[in-house]
């Protein structure tokens, strides 16, 4: 349980902080990095869920993912230890199982796309897709990371932490889709008003402009 009397603490003001093992990094550490824009896609998912207009079985997903991505966080502050003086929270192969099984429920539902799609639709579904673009940023940040300290070596990143973020915005660009179910997919409409050249570049374009006009 975690225990917090003050807010505050000042410890911050010469551009340092400390990572999970107390260890003093700057605030600019790849690291810190990767797990503020952890934390950033969780704030977003947070103002997805509170909408209160998803389906129950995806809304409940969405909260334990929250509740993970704290573990993730850990995960990411805490360096790689042969031997640590205490056991790390650490995202393990069940994590990302569970998210691969996910999306396998969820692109069964909403079917294959014809089409790239724009973020947009519900606010629900548009809230989703910046989520999943923070955690592609979280993600790009943490290999950055882990080219610095290594991957899965001692002072290192957990590989597993970097599998679950590439999965996790497969799911939440699944789960954008889940939220536009009734509206459907605004699909991308390539070269928008210029005439294509190319004649399977027009069928491509003409397939799209059908399937919004048909929403």
């Amino acid at each position: 349980m975690v225990h917090l009397t003050k807010i505050y603490t000042r410890t911050g003001d010469a551009g340092q902080t400390r990572l999970s093992d107390n260890s003093v990094a700057a605030k600019t550490d790849l690291r810190v990095e990767a797990y503020g824009q952890v934390d950033e896609a969780n704030a977003v998912l947070g103002v997805a869920t509170a909408r209160g207009d998803l389906p129950d079985e995806l809304n409940a997903a969405l909260r334990l993912i929250q509740n993970e991505l704290f573990d993730l966080g850990a995960d990411l502050s805490t360096p790689l230890a042969e031997n640590p003086p205490w056991e790390p929270l650490r995202i393990v192969a069940s994590c990302i199982e569970r998210l691969e099984g996910w999306c396998d429920e969820y692109s069964a539902q909403v079917g294959p796309l014809n089409s790239f799609i724009l973020p947009g639709g519900t606010q629900t579904a548009a809230q989703l897709h910046v989520a999943r673009t923070i955690v592609r940023r979280a993600e790009r940040t943490a290999w950055r990371a882990a080219q610095e300290y290594g991957l899965d070596v001692e002072g290192g990143l957990n590989p597993l932490a970097l599998t679950y973020l590439n999965r996790l915005s497969d799911l939440l660009f699944l789960a954008s889709r889940v939220a536009n179910a009734e509206i459907g997919d605004v699909l991308w409409v390539p070269g928008t008003d210029r005439t294509p050249v190319e004649p399977r570049a027009a069928q491509r374009r003409a397939k799209a402009e059908q399937s919004n006009a048909a929403e």
